[in-house]
C-alpha cells in the first residue's frame, strides 16, 4: 500500500481570511489587475516614475514631486530592511493559490504596501488632494488577492510607510524653514 500524501490542517487565523478573501475576489480579472499592481509597485518604480513625471510637469512643485519619490523609496528599503530581521515566510498553505512570483521568500511587511502608501501621502503633498490615497487599500487587497501576503503583511507596511512619510514630509517642511 503507498504511503498517504500528508494532509494539510484546515485554514484558520490569517490563512483562513487569506482564503476568504481569494475565493471571493480571486477572479481572472481582479487576479490580472492585481498583478499589474504588483509590477507597477515592484521595488517602488511605479511611484519613482509618477513622481519625475510630475517633476517635470509641475515645476512649481517639484520638490514635492521628487520627495513623493524618494520617499516611496525610502520607504521600500526599510520594509526590506524589516523582512530582512523578522524573516517571515510568504503564505504557503494548499488552500492559497499564488497569482504573481516574488523577488524574495520574505512576507513581513508589504514592501509593496509599505512604498504605496508612502507615496500615496507624498503624492497628496504634491498635488494638494487626497485622492491618491485611493490607492493604499487596492494595492493592499492586491497583495491578498495574489496569496503573496498575509493580511498582517500589508497592515504592518501601511503603518510602516505612513512613517516614513510623515518622518520625509516633516524632515522636508523643518529644512523649507531653516534660513540659508
Amino acid at each position: 500500500m503507498p504511503d498517504a500524501e500528508p494532509v494539510a490542517p484546515p485554514a484558520s487565523g490569517e490563512v483562513a481570511a487569506l482564503v476568504a478573501i481569494q475565493s471571493t475576489l480571486g477572479t481572472p480579472p481582479v487576479i490580472e489587475v492585481a498583478r499589474a499592481m504588483s509590477h507597477f509597485g515592484e521595488h517602488a518604480q511605479g511611484w519613482v516614475a509618477i513622481s519625475a513625471v510630475g517633476a517635470l510637469v509641475m515645476p512649481s512643485r517639484r520638490r514635492d514631486w521628487v520627495l513623493a519619490g524618494a520617499g516611496a523609496v525610502a520607504a521600500h528599503a526599510a520594509a526590506i530592511a524589516i523582512k530582512l530581521v523578522v524573516k517571515r515566510k510568504r503564505p504557503h498553505h494548499p488552500a492559497i493559490a499564488v497569482n504573481v512570483g516574488t523577488p524574495s521568500a520574505l512576507s513581513f511587511p508589504s514592501a509593496h504596501a509599505t512604498s504605496t502608501t508612502a507615496a500615496a501621502m507624498l503624492l497628496s503633498r504634491a498635488t494638494r488632494s487626497r485622492l491618491p490615497l485611493v490607492v493604499v487599500p487596492a494595492m493592499a487587497l492586491s497583495r491578498l488577492v495574489l496569496g503573496v501576503h498575509y493580511p498582517s503583511d500589508v497592515l504592518a507596511g501601511a503603518a510602516v510607510g505612513a512613517v516614513v512619510a510623515r518622518t520625509v514630509g516633516c524632515c522636508a517642511s523643518r529644512e523649507k524653514e531653516t534660513p540659508k
